[in-house]
């Protein structure tokens, strides 16, 4: 009875789900931009033309491809180390996703089970979660997570939980106000009338019906993560210089911004362009997994 209840989010069958995500012309570029930076990541090591490491003080800030005075076997040129920009951005290619899949992830999972519980429970649950995302949100999110990290020190794991020790209250939020829509609809009130206990409803009839909303918050917290992780790289608190990462590059192209543009611009358009993607991603799954956006 529960079930013949449910909310249309998830109570379409998956071929209609599926052909809703492929119509959707956000979801399809967003995503196959995503597929892509994802296989860049993980072949890194192999389609890279140069050591990203390797320096050559006499071959530092050459111009990319096309540009007189450049050479073969360096297309987007080198830094002023000597360093293959191209092979740098190919490997921060996989510190930015590791940073945005893993920090993602782990506030989705905290945030969600916090929301969960404050949107259902109510009382003096909902108060508690609700005063302490209060808090945490007053705190301003950039300036918290350079203090964390020049708590916790520099390195990977430090950014990843900076960001999630910060994002989390995004995703108990919106997961809370859903979770208080959802309860309120026929369906739990019939699965209540069946017998099934409040863990069971919460767990097997609301979270379902969450996950589209859930799935849309992921993908534009990557985005967030990717670009934390570039400001804290710019700053110096991340991981070391001699880590090929977006910000770090970003900022040393920065300093040598009229001898080579090429160190600033090209891991700049990378950034960008990750970021636009799982902001399309997001923006798309929304659309096409919310039946009232979808109107």
């Amino acid at each position: 009875m529960a079930d013949a209840a449910l909310s249309p989010a998830f109570s379409r069958p998956a071929g209609k789900t599926l052909r809703a995500l492929l119509g959707e012309p956000r979801v399809l570029f967003g995503g196959g931009f995503v597929l892509l930076m994802i296989a860049i990541a993980l072949l890194a090591p192999v389609i890279a033309p140069k050591d990203p490491l390797e320096q050559d003080l006499m071959l530092g800030t050459l111009p990319p491809a096309g540009f007189d005075g450049a050479e073969a076997g360096y297309l987007l040129g080198t830094d002023d180390l000597g360093r293959d920009v191209l092979s740098r951005i190919l490997h921060g290619t996989r510190i930015a996703l590791i940073v945005a899949f893993v920090a993602a992830s782990l506030s989705a999972l905290i945030g969600t089970a916090l929301g969960l519980a404050a949107g259902f429970y109510r009382g003096w649950t909902d108060r508690i979660v609700s005063r302490l995302v209060d808090i945490w949100m007053s705190f301003p999110p950039v300036l918290l997570s350079v203090l964390l990290v020049a708590v916790f020190g520099p390195g990977l794991h430090s950014v990843i939980a900076a960001i999630v020790i910060i994002d989390w209250t995004r995703f108990c939020r919106v997961v809370r106000a859903e979770t208080i829509r959802q309860a309120g609809l026929d369906y739990v009130t019939a699965a209540e009338t069946v017998g099934f206990s409040r863990p069971h409803i919460l767990l097997r009839e609301i979270l379902p019906n969450v996950v589209p909303i859930l799935l849309a918050l992921v993908s534009l917290e990557m985005g967030i993560a990717v670009t934390v992780e570039a400001i804290l790289s710019f700053v110096g608190l991340s991981l070391s210089s001699d880590t090929p990462t977006w910000g770090g590059m970003i900022a040393q192209g920065r300093q040598i911004v009229y001898q080579g543009w090429w160190v600033l611009v090209f891991p700049l358009i990378a950034l960008f362009s990750t970021v636009l993607a799982f902001n399309q991603l997001g923006n798309g799954l929304r659309l096409a997994l919310d039946p009232v956006m979808r109107r």
